[in-house]
């Protein structure tokens, strides 16, 4: 092979690294838990959701990507540019966003070791922060999480749409529901949830840093990102997809089955990896606590990755111990969720926190798009700034809409 041949293939392979990376970022335990739970609240009503979250999440990703690739400096670099401390700022949040999500990416992989191999779910959280940290720890570390991160994805990939066939969902009725949602309000606590775990804090970032790290960067990579980006959005957008038909298919199956997936879901437990034992019998819930387990690891790199990536450049000494900072990272999201428990209703909760941090950060990265200090010569498409704003402002008032009523609901119920 020559050398250009190799360098096209490594090119290839660190391209489809980034995109699995933010896609399996994505697709993680809350991602896996949130779409359950709430298929079987809102049933067809719930495609509504699932449509708004995939379209803002492509328009959110490919900002984020497009002007990080231009000007080839990471989102907290970005920020510290428009104004000094604002990078801070934002790495500090979305850190704090990828801790809450990498606890509750400990827990999803414990449920997955339970629901694959009945391993209890507290000896499940230190072998999945162990395992983390064992990765990292490898020689190669970076080119490993990129070969783990896209089998993982299409382990994930090919065992929800397995189970979505063998469900037999509606499609029918839940294309219907697209354009007639029963209930529209009720609908924004899982919006914001679903947006927050699709490409809420750090998952925005997660492959488009990598990408850097990897030597990309400059006006003329823009088109590799892009196409990274949109590759890993269609991955974990037809993820979305399948595993809501899959859920739906399970729920309105029979009065029983609906009963039991929804006794499942309020209670504790693993209420994903139940639906899909009702779906597909044994085997479909043995294949689920795979691809949790798949799902969950891949989050974990991904979450502590991306996160050090932020805090690194704050401070020489985090730069040069970048390794252990990851390790501490891991370590001490599984202590926490080993303290905590209920790994399922951390899930959904964190999705809601990181759905916050979305807005901010995408303002910072449409500000940053008309700098000529910070993009150069680069054009950043107008049609991508005003949908881009668009996201922001539903965004905003989405998330503002739910921090309302939990307060509410906190305090006066």
């Amino acid at each position: 092979m020559s050398n250009d041949n190799k360098k096209d293939t490594k090119s290839m392979s660190v391209l489809l690294g980034a995109a699995f990376l933010m896609a399996t970022s994505a697709i993680g335990p809350g991602f896996l838990t949130q779409t359950s739970k709430f298929t079987a609240q809102y049933l067809a009503s719930f495609a509504f959701v699932i449509v708004c979250v995939v379209i803002m999440d492509i328009i959110a990703q490919v900002n984020v990507w497009s002007v990080i690739g231009a000007s080839g400096l990471r989102g907290q670099d970005i920020a510290n540019k428009i104004l000094p401390g604002l990078g801070v700022f934002l790495a500090i949040m979305v850190s704090i966003g990828g801790l809450a999500f990498n606890i509750g990416n400990v827990g999803g992989t414990a449920l997955g070791m339970n629901a694959l191999a009945g391993i209890p779910e507290k000896a499940g959280y230190i072998l999945a922060g162990a395992l983390g940290i064992c990765i990292f720890l490898s020689k190669s570390g970076k080119t490993l999480v990129d070969k783990v991160a896209q089998v993982m994805g299409g382990i994930i990939l090919v065992v929800i749409l397995y189970v979505c066939i063998t469900s037999k969902p509606p499609v029918g009725t839940a294309v219907m529901r697209i354009f007639t949602p029963e209930k529209p309000i009720d609908l924004f606590f899982p919006m914001i949830t679903l947006l927050g775990g699709s490409c809420g804090g750090y998952i925005t970032f997660s492959g488009a840093h990598r990408l850097l790290d990897a030597g990309y960067g400059g006006i003329e990579d823009v088109g590799h990102f892009r196409k990274s980006v949109l590759t890993g959005v269609g991955v974990s957008g037809t993820v979305r997809i399948l595993l809501f038909l899959a859920v739906l298919g399970v729920c309105t199956s029979g009065a029983v089955i609906l009963t039991d997936v929804a006794a499942t879901i309020y209670g504790a437990g693993n209420p994903a990896a139940e639906a899909f034992r009702q779906a597909a019998g044994d085997l479909g819930y043995r294949l689920f606590g795979l691809s949790l387990f798949a799902a969950g690891t891949t989050s974990i790199i991904g979450a502590a990755y991306t996160s050090v990536s932020f805090l690194k450049t704050l401070h020489p000494f985090i730069m040069k111990n970048e390794k252990w900072f990851v390790v501490g990272f891991i370590t001490f999201s599984t202590l926490v969720m080993f303290l905590v428990g209920n790994p399922a209703d951390v899930l959904v909760w964190v999705g809601m926190i990181n759905g916050l941090i979305l807005p901010i950060s995408l303002l910072i990265i449409l500000v940053a798009s008309k700098n000529k200090k910070i993009v150069g010569d680069y054009k950043h498409p107008t049609a991508l700034i005003i949908l881009g704003a668009v996201v922001v402002f539903l965004a905003a008032i989405l998330g503002g809409k739910t921090i309302y009523d939990s307060v509410m609901k906190m305090f006066f119920t």
